[in-house]
């Protein structure tokens, strides 16, 4: 139950192969592609008084950084032992951390330039968009990539005559680190607890649960939720909970029959060769069958096997000439 057949994922696995190169891939996407920097200009990470957010910073981590095509890669694509594989992921988080710190330095000195209520839209409709990719890979083919809808912000949101402010303070690059971090432990614990989960958690299942987490991100992002609170971290929480299926492992191990059992026993005689309990060796008795109607055949055609036998025999006496 551990496999997805999202057509995307595929499709990525077919052009980047290697299981850590395919999990960077999935994972620094949203580096690549603006979503991250979009979500930093929009406020997602902070506070309206600049404070980190832990519910922003949480919900970014685990939908933008982890979700189910990071839980698909670990469970479903990447070999070895949970230690391998946590390896795999810190080494991927080694290069991820420290590009998003730049990426919100960056994104947040070009904040200035962009009108933040119309640009925060934008980004919502960039993670709505994820969302139905996410759902359904056909109804993705008709929306525009991500990466135009941020351009498409970025042109809309211009302020004429802003002037560029470099912004390289703490209150910016932690939410940013700690954000990427979330996504990495994330992948971490999927990775140590992959013996545990593979074969017990549906990945179509979660990775739909998570494209309506998505939304509800995107709603609050675009602030039409009428609470603070993270309502996609607990539709995130319910999916993870309805995707995993213990008893769908301890099925398939049963399904699955032992070696030991397919194996065909050996062909042992007991001495007594009469006995109708002895084990019977089809083949071999064939062989014998077909030995013995070989010799009858012979005799049949004039050979010498029954005449020489009755020669060789002393107690038949020898028959006149006349007889």
């Amino acid at each position: 139950m551990s496999v997805s057949d999202h057509p995307i994922a595929l499709r990525l696995e077919q052009q980047v192969g290697g299981a850590t190169r395919l999990l960077a891939t999935v994972m620094g996407l949203p580096l690549v592609d603006g979503i991250f920097p979009a979500l930093v200009v929009a406020g997602a990470l902070t506070t309206e008084t600049g404070a980190i957010s832990p519910g922003g910073v949480l919900q970014t981590g685990l939908l933008i950084f982890g979700g189910s095509a990071t839980v698909a890669v670990i469970l479903a694509e990447m070999e070895g032992t949970p230690t391998e594989k946590a390896s795999s992921v810190l080494l991927v988080g080694a290069v991820l951390v420290p590009i998003a710190v730049v990426e919100a330095a960056f994104a947040q000195t070009l904040y200035s330039l962009f009108d933040p209520d119309v640009f925060q839209r934008f980004a919502g409709l960039v993670i709505l968009a994820i969302a139905a990719k996410t759902a359904s890979a056909e109804v993705g083919t008709y929306l525009p990539g991500p990466g135009a809808i941020v351009g498409l912000g970025m042109i809309a949101s211009f302020r004429g005559g802003a002037e560029l402010s470099m912004n390289f303070e703490l209150a910016t690059l932690l939410p940013a680190a700690a954000a990427a971090g979330t996504g990495v432990a994330f992948a971490l614990g999927v990775a140590l607890g992959a013996p545990t989960l593979q074969g017990a958690v549906d990945i179509d299942r979660f990775r739909f649960g998570s494209s309506v987490a998505l939304g509800m991100l995107a709603v609050d992002v675009l602030g039409l939720l009428a609470t603070e609170q993270p309502v996609a971290l607990g539709v995130l929480a319910v999916t993870a909970l309805l995707s995993y299926d213990p008893d769908s492992a301890e099925e398939s191990e049963e399904a699955t029959p032992d070696e030991s059992e397919s194996d065909e026993p050996s062909t042992t005689y007991s001495p007594d060769a009469d006995s109708e309990d002895r084990p019977v060796d089809i083949a071999a008795e064939l062989a014998v069958d077909r030995d013995d109607n070989s010799g009858a055949m012979s005799a049949a055609d004039g050979g010498s096997v029954e005449r020489d036998a009755a020669e060789e025999s002393p107690d038949e006496p020898e028959r006149p000439p006349y007889l």
